[in-house]
């Protein structure tokens, strides 16, 4: 027997954010994951640009290539996953992973554009830690210095 699935359940049932935006960029779905990473209701972000999550810095880039992915339907970051920062509503700086996927409308041109997100602040924080502490341990042993 096969079970009825609500699509809608099964959007807030992702533990990972789920954020859908239009051609234009505005936010059409944002599931509960996407509200306890970011910190911004659906309510509060159904309607509203990207630039909510991006980082003042990065926009610019992130708009390029939104608008080429939609121009052409194509995203490379559709099996890859790509690391960037990104900030909460309360301001935070974080680093988070996501792939991309596109949606697509009856002419079989692009209508939408959505991302499964992670949070990755630790991951990339003990990452950049132990590759400081590579580094120091090298130098040491340039410099012919054991180490403390």
């Amino acid at each position: 027997m096969n079970p009825q699935i609500d699509p809608a359940a099964l959007v807030d049932a992702i533990g990972d954010a789920l954020v859908v935006s239009d051609v234009e960029g505005k936010v059409i779905v944002w599931n509960t994951g996407a509200e306890r990473l970011f910190g911004w209701s659906a309510q509060e972000a159904l309607g509203q640009r990207m630039d909510m999550i991006v980082p003042e810095r990065l926009r610019q880039r992130h708009w390029d290539g939104y608008d080429k992915s939609m121009q052409t339907g194509h995203t490379k970051y559709a099996h890859d996953v790509l690391r960037v920062p990104a900030v909460d509503k309360a301001g935070r700086a974080m680093s988070i992973a996501f792939t991309v996927f596109m949606l697509f409308g009856p002419d079989g041109k692009p209508n939408a554009c959505g991302s499964v997100i992670r949070d990755e602040t630790d991951r990339f924080a003990q990452d950049r830690a132990l590759r400081k502490r590579i580094a120091d341990l090298e130098a040491q042993l340039a410099s012919g210095k054991p180490g403390s």
